[in-house]
Order: C-alpha cells, then sequence, then structure tokens
C-alpha cells in the first residue's frame, strides 16, 4: 500500500494524473460555470440578524425611498409649472386606492333624488325635535356600579350635550328610569356603562317611541388628559356630521343629531364632530376662532410683488385656529333596536355579527 500511494505521488509529480493533479482539474473546470458578473442584490432588512446592522440597512432603505419620493414629486411639480406656463392643461393628479374609495358597492347608500328617504323622514321619531316642534331634554344616568372614571366622563357630557340632566342610577331597573322619563317629557335617555372603572359602552334611548342604540365606547380621553385643552362655554354648539352615507347610517345620524338643539348660537364658536370612517365614529370637541395672518404676495413667476413706491406688499390671509375641549373618545355600533330598551321581546333593526367582518371593504354606516 505505501508503495501504489508512493508511485500516485511520483505520477502526479511527474505530470501523469495523480490524485492532487485530477483534483485541481475539476476545480479548474468547474470555474467557468459560473457567471463572470454577479448582479447585484437587494439585501432585505429581514435577513439579518444582527440588530445593529439591520437597523442601518432599514434607516438607508427608507432614507433612499425618501429621496426618490422628493425626486418624483419636484419633477412633477416642475412639469406641472412648465404645462401651466405653455398655456397646457396639466396631467391630471393620480387618485391613491384607499379602503374608503374601494369599498364594496351596497345598494343602502343614500341618493340626493332618494323621494322615500325624504318621506320617512318627516314622520319618523326624530322629526319633532329635528322640525323645531320639541325642544330636547336628554337624561344621563349611569349602570348600577359605577366607576371612578364614569363621574368625570359624564359631567363632561353635560357640557357638551346642552339641556342634559343628571340622575343616579342607583337601584332601578332601566325600564323604570325610562318610564319615569317619558313622565317627565325627556326626549332622549344617556346610559353610560362602565366595566373594570372603565366606560366602555354608551346606550342611546329616543323617546317616546325608541329606537334605542347600542355603542361600543373606547379609546376615552378627558379633557384634563388633553394637552393645551380649552374650556367650553354654555353656548349653543354647531353640530357636524360626516360620512353617515347608507340607511342605517343616516338613521343613526339623525339619532346623534336629535340629541343637539337645532339652532346654534355661533357666537360661542363651539363645535362638536361625529365623523364616521369604516364604521367607528370619533367624536371630537372644538372651539374655533379665526384669525388674520400677514403673508407676503407673489406674482406667478413666484416674485414678490411691490408697489410703484418698491415696497412690499403685505397680504392679510384669514386663517381659522382649532383648540380641542375634550372629551375625546371612539363609537362602534353593535346593535339597533325598535322601540325602547327591552332584551327579551325587542325587536332589533340591526345587529352586529361575527359573520359580518368577511372583508375590509365592507361597511354599514
Amino acid at each position: 500500500m505505501g508503495w501504489k500511494r508512493k508511485s500516485d505521488d511520483a505520477e502526479g509529480e511527474d505530470g501523469f494524473g495523480g490524485a492532487g493533479d485530477g483534483h485541481k482539474r475539476r476545480r479548474k473546470a468547474a470555474a467557468p460555470a459560473a457567471p463572470e458578473t454577479k448582479e447585484k442584490r437587494e439585501i432585505l432588512p429581514s435577513t439579518i440578524k444582527n440588530k445593529e446592522r439591520r437597523s442601518a440597512v432599514h434607516a438607508k432603505l427608507k432614507q433612499q425611498k425618501k429621496l426618490e419620493k422628493r425626486k418624483k414629486l419636484k419633477e412633477r411639480d416642475a412639469a406641472e409649472k412648465r404645462a401651466l406656463e405653455l398655456g397646457e392643461e396639466p396631467a391630471p393628479k393620480k387618485i391613491p386606492r384607499t379602503i374608503e374609495n374601494t369599498r364594496e358597492l351596497d345598494e343602502t347608500v343614500c341618493r340626493p333624488d332618494d323621494e322615500e328617504l325624504f318621506a320617512g323622514n318627516d314622520c319618523d321619531e326624530f322629526s319633532s325635535v329635528l322640525k323645531r316642534e320639541r325642544a330636547p331634554k336628554i337624561l344621563l344616568t349611569t349602570c348600577r356600579f359605577n366607576s371612578t372614571r364614569g363621574p368625570a366622563f359624564i359631567s363632561e357630557l353635560l357640557e357638551v350635550i346642552p339641556n342634559s340632566q343628571y340622575f343616579r342610577r342607583g337601584t332601578y331597573d332601566l325600564k323604570k328610569i325610562v318610564e319615569y322619563a317619558n313622565h317627565k317629557e325627556f326626549t332622549s335617555v344617556v346610559v353610560v356603562h362602565t366595566n373594570r372603572r372603565e366606560p366602555d359602552a354608551l346606550l342611546i334611548i329616543g323617546l317616546p317611541d325608541g329606537p334605542t342604540a347600542h355603542f361600543k365606547l373606547s379609546k376615552l380621553v378627558l379633557r384634563k388628559d388633553i394637552k393645551n385643552h380649552g374650556n367650553p362655554t354654555s353656548h349653543e354648539p354647531e353640530l357636524v356630521l360626516t360620512n353617515f352615507t347608507t340607511r342605517l347610517g343616516h338613521r343613526v345620524g339623525r339619532l346623534i343629531q336629535s340629541l343637539f338643539p337645532q339652532e346654534p348660537n355661533f357666537r360661542g364658536r363651539r363645535v362638536v364632530t361625529f365623523h364616521n370612517q369604516r364604521d367607528f365614529i370619533f367624536f371630537r370637541h372644538h372651539r374655533y376662532i379665526f384669525d388674520s395672518k400677514e403673508s407676503k404676495c407673489t406674482d406667478s413667476k413666484d416674485k414678490k410683488m411691490k408697489n410703484d413706491e418698491g415696497e412690499k406688499v403685505p397680504q392679510e390671509k384669514v386663517i381659522a385656529r382649532l383648540q380641542e375641549c375634550g372629551p375625546r373618545f371612539t363609537l362602534k355600533l353593535v346593535s339597533l333596536q325598535h322601540g325602547t330598551f327591552d332584551t327579551k321581546g325587542g325587536e332589533y333593526e340591526w345587529v352586529h355579527k361575527p359573520e359580518m367582518d368577511t372583508s375590509r371593504r365592507r361597511f354599514f354606516l
């Protein structure tokens, strides 16, 4: 065996195809199979295990995307400016695809020429309040086991909703409270439900014939927790309802509208907003003020305009400034029931079920 190994080595040294030489030839033969130029692949941050290097690569990619976006915006603005100078129409702006503008088609969306809808508005449960035949009068109460944040939330609701009164719940059933409110000519009952010392639901009952809306309440922020908040006045607020487009949303919007007087006092500059987005109703309470701000006037070529004496001409621009008064919370409709509150024999107009959440582009309000 030793002689054979020596002869093999000798053959390799003489150049007659030893084992070592064959291995080298195989490596040389395999080398040309690889491409001469390799394309530089983009490294994904998720494939990097080192945390510091991963964050550095991510920041670099983010900065590159930001620079590319800024470059595209400059090119678009330059092209638009060039088209205006030549008297041509600029290219139409692209509309981004969002969940709102790609929502599923809904047959219950209200039309401006829907005569049946307007006829129903004249004879529904809220027509007497919305036609100013009755002044809204609201009874506020809580569940039987109140919490620490419940009274603070109710005290702020009393400042938001005019003509509202608070009554302690005690041990009374809700049906007894509804009968009492009907006897005292209240137009609505609002119940704040709490769980684990946190308000988590809102019940709005229209009187005398309903309906009853049950909302899930979340993301409550009281006035003291809002930075640079303002204090509301006692003026009747202006009411803003947005994106209540379907039949169900129209009905919920009229229920909310019946809580507030229909003659706002514009001197108070108070605005209460219920904004519906993807079936979440966002509540905000603001005060506004109009302020004049000087802005330097320029012509179409971005040159500062001057008068005959060569002085710069200042131009006053009117802007609106907002100050949030609080509270701030989000509502989501759970159910809408015919008539006043009745858990056993009540007939429901609409109930949210988990089977309805099969698509992100299906909305009900």
